[in-house]
């Protein structure tokens, strides 16, 4: 069958005619629960343990760093600028190298960390996943080159779900050339239904949320 005789069909099929202009879209329909922060916090742990996160939960910045000082337990690792992690101490770990601004050596140095260390600009609860908005604090290598990535993240950040995000952030693309969501380890399961984590991203996830 012919693209024209298709287009024809579709166009019946609508009621339409060759040169009729579409209709307007309709408005978008965004839901957004009424939830409250602990239950946010909550459904945010239990959904990224399932995904075989590692999740923490404290209520100082200093729980956080020790938390942090025990995953790194004296390996190689890269911190974002995130004003946050420099609040918590972490980027004064011995082993912990940050404030880089100069791509070709962040992008050495990740491809040799064992610990890539950031915060993230959200949280969505009802999924587990983290929103990495890339900028000078946050560089996307941090997060998806080094084997194991941790997360340290204010619980004011967190969001119900993916409809928040975008009643919060309607157009991403004026604040960053990439917005990525990691919901997470890496996993795969492509090659005979094995399932394999860390081919295409971190094979460890921890997030350590502060409230």
């Amino acid at each position: 069958m012919s693209r024209d005789n298709i287009l024809h069909k579709v166009r019946t099929a609508l009621g339409r005619s060759v040169d009729q202009a579409p209709p307007p879209a309709p408005p978008a329909r965004i839901s957004v629960p009424s939830i409250g922060k602990e239950a946010k916090i909550e459904s945010f742990l239990i959904r990224l343990q399932a995904l075989a996160g590692k999740t923490h939960h404290v209520h100082s910045v200093g729980d956080a760093l020790e938390y942090v000082r025990r995953v790194v337990d004296g390996r190689p690792a890269v911190a974002s600028n995130a004003p946050l992690l420099a609040e918590c101490g972490v980027t004064s770990l011995p082993s912990v190298r940050s404030g880089l601004t100069d791509r070709d050596e962040l992008r050495a140095l990740c491809s040799t960390a064992a610990v890539g260390i950031t915060s993230a600009d959200y949280c969505l609860a009802d999924t587990g996943t983290l929103v990495m908005i890339a900028s000078k604090d946050e560089a996307r290598l941090i997060s998806l080159l080094p084997p194991v990535h941790i997360a340290v993240v204010n619980a004011d950040r967190m969001l119900s779900g993916l409809d928040e995000l975008l009643e919060t952030l309607p157009l991403p693309a004026e604040q960053s050339s990439s917005m990525v969501l990691i919901t997470g380890p890496s996993r795969t399961a492509d090659i005979e239904q094995t399932l394999v984590r860390g081919v295409h991203g971190p094979g460890e996830i921890h997030v350590v949320i502060i409230s």
